[in-house]
């Protein structure tokens, strides 16, 4: 629905920040959720004192990195469309601006709020939080985001033409409140490090989410595969959930037994083999397996879904589904097995993996999730699987 609105049909660059912004909330609201069990499982939230100061302290913290990687995302994405299109406009980049930071802002204050709740709740219900926390934090971050980033981006291109000002002012504002969430930040032990050290995977990811958008803008403008834009944001989204239900499920195992860079039973493994990753009587494995199998029944009803809704611009055909299947299959597979060796090769690394790996893995979901549903687009328009709708 949003790819017809005037916003994005005039500000193309939109697009870019839809993979970058709906990536922040494997960024941040789920490294936060995966943060925030392991401490649950450990021990550390059981006082009120200990879960307050959890609490505050990691809700700034991602409040500066959602601001500062919003403010990146939007630059970014002014690059990629002036590149190829070799026009620019202070308008529409200042447009950009504004839309990526509020949204990243107010969407983290949100999700920030949900993901205490749920992981709270979890604990005094019994279940662990790694299985409910980070799938929570991914589903409801793609619908919060992208509803706010059309409501924002909307309503600040309504004021372009008469209030201008408008547009660099929400920036300005949102900036403007940094030094007051990395004062907060820096009084938590477990939060200052990561605003010192956890710049780098954030700021990487949402360059190869970038990569993801100018994808899918490439794609989307093109009316032959208009189609694409309902199904992006569920095949990244599948993805991005089940590998980071797995790379918390991991970083949790492994905090059991020590601290990162430890050497002990679980030490990691220079590059595990894909039999060892999905067929061993290990119990990540056994996850890995379970979390595999569950891409086939999800999506079938999100398809199902799409098509019942009458949703996008592409007739469910069997020879789609297979090519669509196919894509989601290859895209969870090579997720998982780069999230078995990334998790143990960063904690070997003295990197925590619950602040390192899931930004990465999310922004790879993106990429190649979006990758091959454009590959698989192209080749069911070369095989003759023309939709006569596609473009309505």
């Amino acid at each position: 629905i949003l790819q017809h609105w005037d916003v994005f049909k005039y500000v193309t660059e939109v697009f870019i920040l839809v993979p970058a912004l709906l990536g922040l909330k494997g960024n941040l609201e789920m490294t936060l959720a995966s943060r925030l069990s392991t401490a649950a499982n450990i021990g550390q939230m059981d006082t009120p004192k200990e879960l307050w100061k959890m609490i505050t302290g990691n809700m700034a913290l991602i409040q500066v990195q959602a601001t500062v990687v919003g403010f990146l995302a939007s630059i970014a994405a002014v690059i990629f469309g002036w590149i190829p299109d070799g026009h620019f406009s202070i308008d529409h980049a200042v447009l950009l601006c504004a839309s990526s930071v509020a949204t990243a802002f107010i969407a983290s204050l949100v999700l920030g709020m949900i993901m205490i709740g749920v992981i709270i709740g979890s604990r005094k219900m019994g279940i662990n939080p790694d299985n409910v926390a980070t799938p929570i934090a991914a589903s409801l971050g793609d619908l919060i985001t992208l509803a706010l980033l059309s409501g924002i981006s909307w309503g600040l291109y309504k004021e372009l033409e008469s209030k201008a000002y408008v547009n660099p002012l929400v920036c300005a504002f949102f900036i403007a409140l940094l030094p007051i969430w990395i004062i907060i930040a820096k009084k938590n032990a477990a939060t200052r490090e990561v605003l010192y050290s956890g710049w780098e995977p954030v700021i990487i990811a949402m360059a190869i989410s970038s990569v993801g958008g100018l994808i899918l803008d490439r794609t989307v403008s093109d009316p032959n595969f208009a189609g694409m834009a309902v199904f992006t944001p569920v095949i990244n989204g599948v993805g991005g959930n089940l590998v980071a239900v797995q790379a918390s499920r991991i970083s949790t195992y492994l905090h059991m037994s020590g601290m990162p860079g430890e050497s002990s039973e679980t030490a990691p493994r220079k590059c595990p083999s894909p039999c060892s990753t999905f067929f061993s009587s290990d119990v990540n494995s056994r996850s890995a397996r379970v979390l595999f199998l569950l891409v086939v029944p999800g999506h079938l009803v999100f398809l199902y879904t799409i098509s019942s809704m009458q949703g996008g611009h592409t007739t469910l055909t069997l020879i789609f589904i297979v090519f669509y299947m196919t894509a989601a299959l290859l895209q969870v597979l090579i997720l998982l097995y780069i999230a078995d060796w990334m998790v143990h090769w960063m904690w070997g690394r003295d990197l925590d993996p619950d602040n390192f790996s899931i930004p990465y893995l999310t922004a790879l979901g993106d990429l190649i999730g979006t990758g091959l549903l454009a590959l698989s687009f192209h080749i069911l328009w070369l095989i003759g699987d023309r939709d006569s709708d596609v473009g309505d």
